[in-house]
């Protein structure tokens, strides 16, 4: 990342507007121009509405770099309708999920899909009571699939899973294809609160030093889910406290 320009959003953070338009404007109120769609903007169903969304934030100049996190569960037909979107948007990886009981089909269909559109796969490791959320896990996947499945790391999700990011980053250094850069502080009972990326658990600039070792190319997500009527202001924050660790 050269920059904090070169950060993408993901566009759940802005689940509190419904529409693509207003979507646009908080995106640029936070000085971005890069965009990650969820289910909350987008229907993946609609193929007919595909090339309108496409070109609403083409128009706006942002660029939609991923979309996510979508459900697999070997269901061809409607994880298609994805990959078709997410080619339609120039995208290169995608973030999702796979059902446990859809398993090890499920990965055999999205490998096709995968290769066919040329869009490689995250799985995003969604906490410490997700099945895919511990390292042992997720080892265990990717030794069991192509290269087109790889990780999607949210570092605040593995920091509840009480796994460490930082170690995650080398461990996944061949298959780390995008990540969402979420930070997250616990109370006594083990719950986690949202926070300022970089004011919680999450070691920026360690982080960042490992992402640089490896030569990251993939994407930077930034993400923040509270606030859900006024994320921006927050977000501002979350570019400024990443900003100033890394100088």
């Amino acid at each position: 990342m050269n920059s904090i320009k070169d950060l993408a959003v993901q566009s759940y953070c802005f689940r509190g507007f419904k529409t693509n338009k207003e979507v646009i404007e908080k995106v640029k109120e936070c000085g971005l121009g890069k965009i990650e769609l969820c289910q909350a903007h987008v229907d993946f169903n609609d193929e007919n509405n595909f090339e309108n969304v496409v070109q609403e934030y083409k128009d706006a100049g942002i660029n939609i770099v991923s979309i996510g996190v979508n459900r697999f569960q070997n269901d061809s037909v409607a994880e298609e309708k994805l990959f078709k979107f997410a080619k339609l948007a120039g995208c290169k990886v995608m973030s999702v999920d796979f059902t446990p009981d859809s398993v090890p089909e499920s990965y055999s269909t999205a490998e096709k899909l995968a290769d066919k559109y040329d869009i490689n796969i995250g799985i995003h490791n969604h906490g410490a009571r997700h099945w895919l959320g511990s390292v042992q896990i997720l080892k265990t996947v990717l030794a069991n699939t192509s290269p087109r499945i790889g990780l999607m790391l949210d570092t605040a999700w593995a920091l509840d899973s009480g796994e460490d990011p930082l170690e995650m980053v080398e461990s996944f250094k061949d298959r780390l294809y995008s990540f969402h850069l979420k930070d997250f502080v616990f109370d006594r009972a083990g719950k986690h609160e949202d926070v300022i990326v970089g004011t919680g658990n999450l070691d920026i600039p360690g982080l960042f030093k490992k992402l640089e070792k490896i030569e990251f190319k993939g994407e930077y997500i930034l993400e923040y889910e509270a606030d859900v009527e006024n994320p921006v202001p927050a977000l501002k924050e979350c570019l400024s406290s990443i900003k100033k660790q890394l100088q």
